[in-house]
């Protein structure tokens, strides 16, 4: 894959322009093409491969919440990336989830070509299969590249995303409780 993608940073370069075979480009393609074998690395990881059997049987049924999540994705219109944080919040029913694992699902889906709305939900989605939990909230504020650099070149502009699950989604005092562990009041 990595020789692949090297060949068509390498049109790319030339495509725009330029000389791949100038000096400071002759290693360009492949620094690019292992890049984006990286940043796309979610495309080649499974949920039961990253949760690894951390779900632990408890007896707490109170809300979780794991805030200020960082994440790093590419929007599937530009390939700019986008950037943020994601706040999960969830009701365990009998198991909770290790602690690490809420980034390294958030990490599998951010690492595809996405959209931030799809980020969100598949994030809740897959928070929900894996603990069975009554409810599940994620919120993902990210800025995107792609309004940064281009278009309408707005460098401040922030969007918000939400998916409520189960009694996030059915009692507005849960909800409101979790808005305001993450300081969405």
């Amino acid at each position: 894959m990595i020789d692949s993608l090297s060949e068509s940073y390498r049109d790319v370069i030339r495509a725009i322009g330029e000389d791949p075979e100038r000096e400071g480009l002759l290693d360009t393609p492949k620094r690019a093409a292992k890049a984006l074998d990286f940043l796309t690395s979610g495309y080649r990881q499974d949920l039961e491969t990253i949760v690894n059997g951390a779900v632990f049987e408890s007896d707490n049924d109170e809300m979780v919440v794991v805030r200020d999540i960082e994440l790093y994705s590419m929007c599937e219109h530009h390939m700019l990336p986008f950037t943020g944080r994601c706040h999960i919040g969830y009701l365990p029913n009998g198991k909770v989830l290790g602690l690490s694992k809420f980034a390294r699902i958030t990490d599998m889906f951010a690492r595809r070509l996405q959209i931030q709305e799809n980020l969100t939900r598949q994030i809740a989605l897959a928070v929900q299969e894996v603990t069975g939990a009554r409810g599940v909230a994620v919120v993902v504020e990210a800025r995107h590249f792609c309004m940064m650099m281009r278009g309408v070149e707005k460098q401040n502009s922030t969007m918000a995303s939400s998916v409520m699950l189960g009694d996030f989604r059915e009692h507005q005092a849960t909800r409101s409780e979790f808005l305001r562990l993450i300081g969405k009041p």
